[in-house]
């Protein structure tokens, strides 16, 4: 606007994208005032900021996701710890779509700014104001909650960090009870096997010593005045030859079986070596978005995962939350408490011109619904004008056919009373 008694200011290239961010007509506000400028470039900075928070929000979450390590468990192959991605395609990922996660919550925004009327244009906020603004309000709240949190992820990470490693080690030491459990009973099996065949063993050395000693006396002649070999002596010489092929046939035997369990031991033991080693790797990878919430959560009420009371954060991060639903918030309430502005009017007028031109009449508070609500009566002129032409020409057309028939009925009648023989079949 330039006038004698006024001159708008010319807009920057920053304003009139600011103008566009908050969805405000740049044509109607270049003939505005200065303060209308101000205005509606405060609206669109926080429309753009909020879309940049959520742009770095989102991928900070998404570098974690993408970024994030997880244990590979396959049956048959070496346990290892694996990247979800490199971390050159980790931080591409996450750029990528922190934008169009940014983007998509710059655009909800956008559209929540500008479907918030004006309210009653005054500054106060009325209870029906409140009323018809809860859906936006809720999706503001929604939005900021969704922000917020990556922030709260990247603001305690050292706590996170440090509690993460103490639920890494309490999960190996629950692994490795439990899969120590697992295969207690099968090395209790084996030991007593192995224990049983060295009894065994022993029983018939044991029995073949019995036969030495007993040998061993006869052919001296203890308790008798009778030495050398006579035919006692060699019964239980061949009593102790008995004796000894069975014990060395059970000491062959019974080691070949014993050095079986030993291995069946070594490979038991091999084998919940790499459990245990797969429990620690996956206990490594324990590191995920969702997880990561969860230690806000619990940092949050002040207990852990256990019930157990511990040193909470619930002030702080309530307060990183709610300072995210005030930017969001904003913009909202800000244009319920806006007084009318010459923007608000010259919007008024145009729009009133547009359905001048499109022939649409408005009549405020006509009638009352069924609910007693006030309603407007809106009339389409240039719709019932062609409505009734449309009638009119279909009603016209009615006519003329009826008059088309009734002359050829006419006409028909004088053909029929002149020929009547033409129209009378005769007989043969």
């Amino acid at each position: 606007m330039n006038k004698s008694y006024y001159k708008t200011p010319k807009p920057g290239k920053l304003m009139k994208i600011m103008w566009k961010a908050a969805g405000a007509d740049h044509y109607i506000l270049e003939r505005s005032t200065y303060s209308d400028h101000v205005k509606y470039a405060c609206l669109g900075g926080i429309v753009i900021a909020t879309g940049f928070m959520a742009a770095l929000a989102g991928g900070y979450a998404f570098y974690i996701i993408f970024g994030q390590q997880t244990a590979n468990l396959a049956q048959g192959t070496e346990a290892t710890i694996e990247a979800a991605s490199s971390p050159t395609l980790a931080v591409i990922l996450s750029i990528l779509f922190g934008l169009i996660w940014g983007l998509i919550i710059f655009n909800i925004d956008r559209f929540i700014v500008a479907s918030t009327g004006k309210g009653d244009g005054s500054e106060a906020i009325t209870l029906g104001e409140i009323k018809t603004a809860i859906p936006r309000i809720i999706m503001g709240i929604i939005i900021a909650i969704t922000i917020s949190k990556p922030v709260e992820l990247r603001m305690f990470q050292q706590e996170i960090e440090v509690e993460l490693n103490s639920r890494r080690i309490k999960e190996v030491d629950k692994q490795k009870r439990e899969v120590s459990q697992l295969y207690k009973g099968e090395f209790k099996k084996i030991e007593e096997e192995i224990s049983r065949l060295r009894e065994i063993t022993i029983k018939a050395k044991k029995e073949m010593d019995e036969r030495q000693a007993i040998y061993d006396n006869q052919i001296a002649g203890s308790g008798s005045s009778l030495r050398g070999i006579g035919p006692i002596a060699k019964e239980n010489y061949k009593a102790l030859l008995i004796a000894t092929k069975a014990y060395d046939s059970v000491r062959i035997s019974n080691l070949a079986e014993i050095k079986i369990q030993e291995i069946k031991f070594s490979n038991t033991d091999s084998i919940m070596q790499k459990e245990i080693a797969k429990a620690e790797l996956s206990a490594k990878s324990l590191d995920g978005l969702m997880a990561r919430l969860k230690i806000v959560d619990e940092l949050a009420k002040g207990k852990d995962e256990d019930g157990n009371v511990k040193d909470s954060l619930p002030w702080i991060i309530i307060f990183v939350t709610l300072l995210f639903m005030a930017i969001e918030l904003t913009p909202i309430f800000f244009k319920m408490m806006l007084i009318k502005s010459p923007y608000d009017y010259l919007e008024d007028n145009i729009k009133a011109l547009q359905r001048a031109d499109l022939g649409i009449e408005v009549e405020y508070d006509y009638y009352k619904d069924l609910k007693g609500v006030q309603r407007n009566k809106v009339t389409h002129h240039q719709a019932n004008k062609l409505l009734a032409e449309k009638i009119k020409l279909s009603q016209t057309q009615t006519e003329l056919n009826d008059f088309i028939i009734d002359k050829w009925k006419d006409q028909e009648k004088k053909n029929i009373s002149d020929n009547p023989g033409d129209y009378i079949d005769g007989e043969e």
